[in-house]
């Protein structure tokens, strides 16, 4: 399987599922179930989860199986995130999902067409790939990563066409962050629509 292949939805490959606390955006602090899917064309030099990108190293395993395994912790809450989790037909993991009254949390760059139902959709476009129009409708919060200035202006356009309600965040790549939080911190102090998002679960270390 290529690394831009899908499934039919009944099953997906699953790079790693686990139980963690959310590190970042609006619903940081909070306890959640993590299914990170495998598959990703959009090519972040800067990605953190590499490892993530080619769908055939990881197994096709059963939405059900992943649900089950979801069902063993008290969090209401599930992400899904990647990769590219929205590479998949993610209908049949949320209806599963909505079947046992889960809370649905999905983190995407918006490169595929939104298939699935969400409660909370966290939309981190990307440069290297651009993202589906319809996306920005229904995004929740906007996040950004900021790994140079350039980025500042890509921000503001990719504000300029979301919703009304949604929330806007800057985030500072991880290996640059000493160098771009001040220049976050100084636009955030000039441009107070937005808000700092920090990668908390990697200050408490936790996965």
């Amino acid at each position: 399987m290529s690394k831009s292949a899908t499934t039919n939805g009944k099953k997906l490959p699953l790079m790693e599922a686990f139980y963690s606390i959310q590190g970042e955006g609006a619903n940081a602090g909070q306890a959640a179930y993590f299914i990170r899917l495998a598959g990703c064309d959009v090519g972040c030099v800067w990605c953190d989860v590499k490892d993530s990108w080619d769908v055939s190293k990881h197994p096709l395993v059963s939405v059900k199986a992943m649900v089950k395994e979801a069902l063993k912790y008290p969090s209401s809450k599930v992400i899904i995130t990647g990769g590219e989790p929205l590479q998949h037909n993610l209908d049949d993991l949320c209806e599963e999902l909505l079947m046992h009254d889960f809370e649905i949390w999905l983190e995407t760059s918006g490169a595929f067409p939104l298939r699935g139902g969400f409660d909370w959709v966290c939309f981190s476009p990307k440069k290297f790939k651009a993202p589906f129009e319809e996306i920005y409708e229904y995004a929740n919060e906007l996040k950004i990563v900021v790994f140079n200035k350039s980025d500042f202006k890509w921000a503001e356009e990719q504000a300029g066409k979301v919703n009304d309600g949604c929330l806007l965040y800057l985030q500072p790549e991880w290996d640059k962050r000493e160098v771009v939080l001040p220049l976050i911190i100084d636009y955030v102090k000039k441009n107070p629509e937005w808000s700092i998002s920090l990668q908390t679960h990697k200050y408490i270390n936790v996965p």
